[in-house]
This record gives C-alpha cells, sequence and structure tokens, in this order.
C-alpha cells in the first residue's frame, strides 16, 4: 500500500483520472460552459447559478453517474480501496462552487479529487463572484489529501 500523504500517491490518483477519464473530466467542462453561458456577462455572484444548474447539465449529459467510477479507479490508482462501491451522492461525489468534489475516506485520510470548472473570485466588503475556471483536463484535475 502507498503512503497516501506523499506526493506521489496524489500524483497517482490525478494522472489515472487523466489517463482513464479524460473524456469525462471534458465533459464537465463543457457543461460547465453552459451553465456559464446562462450568466449575464463573465460572471456572477449568485451562487444558486453554479453548483446546481452544473449537476443538471452533468446529469443530461450522462457524466453525473460516471464521477464514482472515476473516484474508484483514483482510489485504486494510490494502492487503496474503498470499503463499498461509491454512488452518484454525498459523500462520495458532490457539485460544488468550482465544480465536482470526489470524496474517498481511506485508512491514512481523504482522498478529494476536484475537477475545478469554476474560480471563485473574493474581495473585501462584496459577495464571492464565480467565473468560468480551466478549459483544459489538464489543468482542471486536482487531488488532494486531507
Amino acid at each position: 500500500m502507498t503512503d497516501p500523504s506523499e506526493p506521489e500517491t496524489t500524483a497517482a490518483a490525478r494522472e489515472c483520472v487523466l489517463g482513464s477519464h479524460r473524456e469525462t473530466v471534458a465533459t464537465v467542462l463543457r457543461c460547465a460552459d453552459a451553465v456559464a453561458e446562462s450568466w449575464d456577462g463573465e460572471s456572477t455572484a449568485d451562487p444558486a447559478a453554479v453548483a446546481d444548474p452544473l449537476r443538471a447539465e452533468l446529469e443530461a449529459a450522462g457524466a453525473w453517474q460516471r464521477l464514482p467510477d472515476v473516484l474508484a479507479d483514483a482510489v485504486d490508482a494510490t494502492g487503496e480501496s474503498l470499503p463499498a462501491p461509491p454512488v452518484a451522492a454525498p459523500p462520495y461525489v458532490a457539485a460544488t462552487s468550482r465544480g465536482p468534489v470526489l470524496r474517498a475516506t481511506l485508512s491514512a485520510g481523504r482522498l478529494v479529487v476536484l475537477l475545478r470548472a469554476f474560480e471563485v473570485e473574493r474581495a473585501p466588503d462584496r459577495p464571492p463572484r464565480y467565473r468560468r475556471g480551466p478549459e483544459a483536463p489538464v489543468d482542471a484535475v486536482r487531488a488532494t489529501f486531507k
């Protein structure tokens, strides 16, 4: 078993997602494009215009149901295993204001894979603004251990 706290482990999870699930990541990014096109401008301050519309787009594109497989393969790439198959619902899969988040609790912590579709801009004295994030899968996939 690989030590999940090692950078090589999160790199293995990230490379697995990019290697085996690049088309799913690309679909996530296309769905994010559709969400951003619905805004009045290049960004929005309305959090309701981000996560729920993204999930709806992902479901319509058939990508939402593929996300548990992405997570399971990322976990396998770390040398760990899940106690049960993940499902397309929390705590395993969630739509957030940054994009889909895939989470797995493992023996040494929690693997978190973010498919970063949006950026959150924060500034003093104003609500956060959401804008479209990375356009390429290689820039969108983040894997961390917490």
